[in-house]
């Protein structure tokens, strides 16, 4: 059942969703296949589609395929300058971002490009070396190796819909079989083996034991650029990189530094092709892309005490809840240095925390996607509904870690931060959170008080709002 199942997913994301992207890939290779193909055939392939030769033309102009610099604006000039396997990896990535991205933008789709780009940059970086005539190949077997869970994500069916509700309470496999009757890694080899992706992609994917030691490091490397999304330290990636450092014979902390360094370079790619949706999402990058911490703002004592008289202003005179909210909004960002604000308030079903304000680098995806169920044992909803303000410091506390972090920023959760809920008696009707993005030093007790006295003043303002409710009501 699980393979008739599969197989009917392979046949509908191949035929029905993803038809161009099936057949173009089906045709690069093919075309790679022969080893006798010539430079206008693979660029016959490439300009039958607008969209991928500028896409092809505009990576072979970045820093990571053409080091040399040499310009390049056509698509033979590029076979010619980059060689014929790097253009083909040009495009095969290319055609795949594009189609995905194009189809749907959603959280699950971002985190597995970045995910998928990120073990491939790491794949060539660490196995290039050892046959350099392969690099492309390993690359693309790294980018590839998820075709399935990209494709699925990339469509907007019922599905898609209930696999994203059901993944909050059940483990991924287990959702999927529950959703799809199939696996994504079963879907991905039957796309692989139905696009002709090539025998070293269907190696790695095969799921069965490694036939050799090539397809044994970027299964490797695959599993641990997945477990670098719970940040550098965890325990589990300190012992993934010992065991590749022991594959690759060298030192765990040399492994480690280069590990960190191509993750960077990742984060630069995606954007230097027009990918910053998904930078967000790749261990160790910052507002810059380069991979260093976002450095937080300094606290503006002046302009704390201003703002905090002109809300004791609003407070003594009728109160506009909004206008008092966004100023306190503005103040934690402004004047207390915190580098990402959110201002999130309970819907009409007082079910749910919806955003009505964010402010800082890192946060337009907030805008969209910061909802908190607070029915949920989500890390957010418990925050929502602790007694008081709190100061999250540390990721692997035992009350703080079986919560579950948000799918929408890998930082919420792993990065220190500060938040408030906010009351009306017993009701909870909001929450305001911060944190200074992915700059690791816990606040300090000064930035924790300032926090603290700028939502009083927003929790102030709420209960006079109350109060005269029930005093006109009465």
């Amino acid at each position: 059942m699980i393979a008739k199942n599969c197989q009917a997913w392979v046949d509908f994301l191949s035929r029905v969703e993803l038809p161009v992207l099936s057949q173009t890939m089906r045709e690069i290779n093919e075309l790679t296949a022969t080893g006798d193909c010539s430079v206008q055939q693979l660029a016959d392939v490439i300009l039958k589609d607008a969209d991928l030769t500028s896409q092809v033309i505009r990576q072979s102009n970045t820093a990571f395929y053409n080091p040399s610099c040499q310009p390049v604006s056509t698509i033979s000039r590029s076979i010619m300058l980059l060689g014929f396997e790097t253009v083909r990896s040009i495009a095969v990535s290319s055609l795949v971002i594009d189609a995905l991205l194009s189809k749907s933008p959603r959280i699950h789709l971002q985190k597995s490009l970045a995910r998928a780009l990120h073990a491939a940059v790491q794949a060539k970086r660490l196995l290039g070396k050892f046959t350099p005539s392969r690099s492309e190949e390993i690359f693309i077997a790294a980018l590839l190796s998820n075709i399935g869970e990209l494709a699925f994500w990339s469509c907007r069916t019922p599905q898609a819909e209930a696999l994203d509700e059901l993944l909050v309470r059940e483990e991924p496999v287990t959702a999927q079989k529950q959703v799809l009757g199939a696996t994504f890694p079963a879907i991905t080899r039957g796309l692989v083996d139905c696009w002709k992706l090539g025998p070293l992609l269907q190696a790695v994917v095969s799921g069965g034991k490694a036939d050799n030691q090539m397809v044994t490091m970027i299964r490797s490397i695959v599993g641990l650029v997945e477990e670098a999304e719970q940040g550098w330290n965890s325990p589990t990636l300190r012992q993934s990189i010992n065991h590749l450092a022991s594959q690759l014979n060298e030192q765990p902390d040399n492994l480690e530094q280069r590990l960190k360094t191509n993750a960077q370079e990742a984060a630069k790619i995606a954007a230097a092709i027009g990918m910053k949706q998904i930078v967000n999402h790749i261990p160790g990058h910052n507002a810059r892309y380069a991979g260093e911490q976002t450095p937080p703002q300094p606290a503006d004592p002046a302009l704390q005490l201003q703002i905090l008289r002109d809300l004791s202003v609003m407070l003594t005179e009728k109160p506009d809840i909004n206008l008092i909210l966004m100023t306190v909004v503005e103040g934690l960002h402004r004047a207390v240095g915190l580098t990402r604000v959110a201002l999130l308030m309970t819907d009409r079903s007082q079910k749910q925390l919806v955003p009505k304000k964010v402010l800082g680098p890192h946060t337009d995806h907030w805008k969209e996607n910061f909802y908190v169920n607070l029915e949920s044992d989500s890390l957010l909803a418990a925050m929502a509904k602790a007694l008081q303000s709190g100061c999250f410091t540390n990721a692997d506390d035992p009350a703080w870690r079986i919560l579950r972090g948000p799918d929408f920023d890998r930082l919420i959760g792993r990065t220190p931060s500060m938040f408030t809920p906010l009351r009306v008696g017993p009701r909870i009707v909001g929450l305001i959170y911060a944190d200074n993005a992915d700059c690791r030093t816990r606040p300090s007790p000064e930035q924790f008080f300032s926090f603290c006295h700028f939502t009083q003043q927003a929790q102030l303002g709420l209960l006079q709002l109350s109060e005269q409710s029930q005093s006109a009501s009465s």
